[in-house]
């Protein structure tokens, strides 16, 4: 009988479980026997508890930090969403600074050698001897990489024009200028 009996007490739980189930049609399941527990009946007929008070006014002066830690959490994702916000707008400025920079740098790059493309024409026209005469009176350095542009053999007459010492400054630096700009 004691084996017979159990399956039958199965069953007389089951069935109504089985109706409940099948007259909503399944919807909801695991929400059909959830227990839920409102706030204000949590505490009833617990007040004269004192652990079930002190629990629960713990619980929710814990709650209530999670609540404010979450909400911080979200301000502070909205401040680093405008911070990166804003340094995305400055980099692209920067950057279009830069670029800009960088066409007034080649711009003035393209200026300076246009003048010292004329300056080199203009005594490439020179005779050699007032050509020596003016670079002798320059800065050592700049009357070598003026003669290093020069016309080879318009550059080697105005040599032959300066006097010996002078000349072997300028052939001096002309040589340090090759060996450091290759």
């Amino acid at each position: 009988m004691r084996n017979g009996f159990l399956p039958l007490l199965a069953m007389a739980f089951a069935l109504p479980v089985a109706v409940a189930l099948i007259g909503k049609g399944g919807q909801n399941f695991p929400y059909q026997f959830a227990a839920f527990a409102e706030p204000a009946d949590l505490m009833r007929g617990c007040t004269d508890v004192p652990e079930a008070v002190a629990l629960a006014r713990t619980l929710k002066e814990r709650a209530l930090r999670i609540e404010r830690y979450l909400a911080n959490i979200e301000e502070r994702k909205t401040e680093l969403s405008q911070a990166e916000g804003a340094l995305r707008k400055r980099a692209e400025e920067l950057k279009s600074r830069k670029d800009a920079l960088g066409t007034r740098n080649e711009n003035k790059t393209v200026a300076i050698q246009d003048d010292i493309d004329r300056l080199i024409a203009v005594y490439d026209q020179m005779k050699p001897a007032e050509a020596a005469a003016i670079l002798t009176n320059l800065p050592s350095d700049f009357a070598a990489e003026i003669l290093m542009r020069v016309d080879p053999q318009n550059g080697a007459r105005i040599i032959a024009s300066v006097e010996p010492r002078q000349a072997a400054l300028l052939t001096a630096e002309m040589g340090a200028r090759s060996v450091r700009n290759p």
